[in-house]
């Protein structure tokens, strides 16, 4: 979808429309029609250690995702059926991506650090029949495979493995051509992806997402992240959360980008910032955690001329990390806000002034307010909830609600608005200061930790009778989790334990949420009904 430059930020907030069509499916109304009228670059995969490059253009893809697409036609997988997608940033991963998008199967990636017991949650929580991951997760799955009765159709790319099927030999025979014609049309109402987002008083929530949400990140693409067709766009992001599907899908192919799909296992500063001259970089988003770490090397000894437009989400970034971007690079680094219930809903553009540490003005196109807990508007520099209007049709790439959970879709749908669960304040000028989290979730390097996950693991080490997990405040990750642990009887606090039970974290959840720190306490500070009051717990850090 071509929409107009934001030249006059009021001008185009006031005028702007988007009108939803009523078919619509991404792979082919952006991926083959780019095939077909634009064929170009369409990304760049480099391996880890940045030796090999290969650029696939959007025919590629166009011809790559026909042939899975028609590799799952024959396993008699159909429209609506829910396939998990546990891949890292390889080229199958899109060419899956796309292929499902086609068909209609619905995916839910996973990062690859999910842990067996994990992956045996999503598969059970969404009744998914497919599963698509690398031979190094196929250990992970088999070990819970028996306990996943929906389970039917195994994908492993990599190594032929017993009771899988293998992604190239599936895809070796099949045609490159899709035919439409033996398809149900896609309604953009048609479920197209699910994410699984963290809670502070459960387990993940599945949060569903159709192709309109695709079509609407057309927003995101061309104001936030002021794409052009020429542009070479790298997101830093795990395929498994849904910024990917922002800066490595949905908004860079709307607007013609080419991306960076870069596949490092681990985060090498110097690396990275190599790779941006060697492949001519131009716009680069990433989380406020590497702009940290690049703040910290001497960056006048990396070549970064070829960046014209940076941005970053998660959290605001000091003035001085964004001073020292500006200072190496020339160009700002520009601030978005949304969820994973959302597009881009809050930013920093081009066309205005940017206010460090603001999180800039609401986007073209949705209705973004401050309100108290009764839904009315807030007054000017007074904290409240970040908040979006309900309308019908609801407005552009909002989600109708969490799948199969009436009460947290109750709980952030009320008074005519969706409370995305964030405070903030707005300034006389109309732009947006983030306050802090309505809840208890930890945000760690760009990941949304879910303290009763952290808490539940924990409980299950025979040492730990009570346990609570917050975010603590660190330079370079933005929260590192800390937990406070009320041993079990016969236990005693020692660095040795504690080692032990982040060992045991890490082998019984994914590694990035085990706590980098452990408190042990006698008791711990809870509400009259016997609720932990993390909130109290923070408040001891903060002084």
């Amino acid at each position: 979808m071509q929409l107009p430059k934001m030249r006059n930020y009021d001008d185009i907030k006031n005028q702007f429309e988007m009108e939803i069509p009523e078919f619509y499916n991404f792979g082919f109304d952006v991926i083959e029609k780019r095939a077909k009228e634009q064929d170009k670059s369409a990304f760049i995969a480099v391996d880890g250690q940045a030796e090999t490059i290969k650029h696939y253009t959007f025919s590629d893809l166009e011809a790559a995702s026909n042939q899975f697409a028609n590799a799952l036609i024959s396993t008699g997988t159909k429209k609506g059926d829910f396939a998990f997608v546990m891949l890292p940033r390889i080229p199958e991963w899109y060419f899956t991506m796309i292929g499902c998008c086609k068909l209609g199967v619905v995916t839910m990636p996973g990062t690859n650090l999910l842990t067996a017991k994990d992956i045996e949650y999503r598969i059970n929580k969404s009744k998914a029949k497919l599963i698509i991951v690398t031979s190094d997760n196929a250990d992970k799955v088999d070990e819970i495979r028996h306990k996943c009765p929906t389970l039917e159709t195994l994908i492993v790319i990599g190594e032929p493995r017993a009771d899988w099927l293998t992604y190239s030999e599936m895809t070796s025979t099949t045609l490159e051509l899709l035919d439409k014609s033996k398809l149900e049309p896609s309604r953009s109402s048609d479920l197209m992806i699910v994410y699984f987002t963290s809670g502070t008083t459960g387990m993940p929530k599945m949060v569903p997402r159709d192709q309109a949400y695709a079509f609407a990140h057309s927003i995101t693409g061309r104001y936030w992240m002021d794409l052009e067709e020429d542009d070479i766009h790298w997101t830093v992001s795990d395929t498994g959360w849904a910024k990917a599907a922002w800066g490595m899908l949905f908004a860079p192919w709307q607007m013609g980008a080419t991306m960076v799909l870069y596949n490092g296992e681990k985060f090498d500063a110097e690396l990275h910032l190599n790779l941006i001259e060697k492949l001519g970089v131009t716009t680069f988003c990433a989380p406020p955690t590497v702009y940290r770490v690049f703040a910290q090397m001497e960056l006048s000894q990396f070549n970064l001329s070829s960046i014209r437009h940076a941005i970053g989400a998660g959290e605001p970034l000091n003035p001085e990390v964004i001073k020292v971007w500006h200072e190496a690079t020339g160009s700002e680094i520009y601030d978005g806000y949304g969820q994973t219930e959302t597009i881009n809903i809050v930013a920093n553009y081009p066309s205005i002034p940017v206010k460090p540490g603001s999180m800039g003005k609401p986007v073209p196109g949705v209705d973004v307010q401050i309100v108290d807990e009764d839904g009315n508007l807030t007054e000017i520099d007074t904290v409240g909830h970040i908040a979006i209007r309900i309308t019908d049709p609801l407005q552009p790439g909002m989600f109708a609600g969490y799948w199969e959970d009436d009460a947290a879709t109750m709980k952030c749908f009320k008074h005519g608005w969706y409370y995305t669960g964030d405070t903030a304040t707005i300034d006389e000028e109309g732009y947006f200061w983030f306050v802090g989290r309505a809840d208890d979730i930890i945000s760690s390097s760009g990941y949304r930790i879910s303290p009763f996950e952290v808490e539940s693991s924990l409980l299950e080490h025979p040492a730990v009778q009570e346990s609570a997990a917050i975010g603590k405040p660190d330079e370079i990750r933005g929260e590192i989790v800390k937990a406070f642990v009320v041993l079990a009887s016969g236990y005693e606090a020692s660095e040795a334990l504690t080692k032990e039970l982040q060992e045991f974290m890490k082998k019984t959840t994914a590694p990035y949420k085990y706590p980098r720190e452990i408190e042990y306490r006698e008791t711990l500070p809870k509400t009259v009904s016997g609720k932990i009051r993390r909130v109290e717990l923070r408040a001891e850090i903060d002084k």
